[in-house]
């Protein structure tokens, strides 16, 4: 267990926090919170009843939206249930937001670690969240050879799961990158233009000319 997770209590309550912290005037109902934090239903209705208790968080209403087929007919389903809001007037607001975004889990070795699954990586870049620049384009740039889209996804949720915010990720085929590259593609250049952190750099492009 991290000092965070020592100071509050648990490693659930830290991911719940963050999620409202970092996604203020967005809803969230109990299944919502369960999967984009990846903690179990139960501990989601404890946690989030100590919360409102503290006034970080207030009820708030949302609907959900379902849909069911039954053969060629869809049929659209819309239920308003109990969901919690961030409350942007609780007094420590600001400076648990400073808090727990400075204290982003992961490190540069961590986050490689995970996204080894993923395939060959052959660059990776961080930026955003992961050096505290919220103007960033992305958070992630992940360049490799053989990426498997779906280990990809499910790692990049991982992550979000324990950052509580979704993350902006670009990812490229190493030719497919060199080309864009090649190209002064707006996106490629706006990453690699402004503050971020190599991690891996086998394809050299700090040292490439353009």
């Amino acid at each position: 267990m991290d000092s965070l997770s020592l100071l509050f209590g648990s490693e659930e309550k830290v991911k719940i926090m963050r999620l409202f912290l970092f996604n203020p005037g967005q809803a969230f109902g109990l299944t919502d919170i369960a999967n984009r934090a990846q903690v179990r239903t139960a501990r989601v209705k404890k946690e989030t009843k100590l919360l409102s208790k503290t006034g970080l968080i207030v009820p708030k209403g949302v609907l959900r939206i379902t849909e069911s087929k039954k053969g060629k007919k869809i049929k659209i389903r819309k239920k308003k249930e109990k969901g919690w809001a961030l409350a942007e007037d609780f007094p420590y607001y600001s400076h648990l937001r400073d808090l727990l975004l400075r204290t982003v889990l992961f490190d540069s070795e961590d986050v490689l670690k995970r996204l080894k699954r993923a395939g060959r990586i052959k660059l990776l870049i961080l930026s955003g969240v992961f050096i505290q620049e919220t103007e960033s384009r992305v958070d992630l740039l992940i360049v490799g050879d053989g990426l498997k889209q779906g280990v990809l996804e499910r790692v990049i949720r991982s992550i979000e799961a324990e950052i509580g915010k979704e993350l902006r990720y670009a990812s490229f085929e190493t030719p497919d990158f060199r080309y864009r590259w090649g190209m002064y593609d707006k996106l490629v250049r706006d990453i690699l233009d402004f503050p971020h952190k190599k991690v891996v750099d086998k394809i050299g492009v700090a040292s490439e000319k353009r």
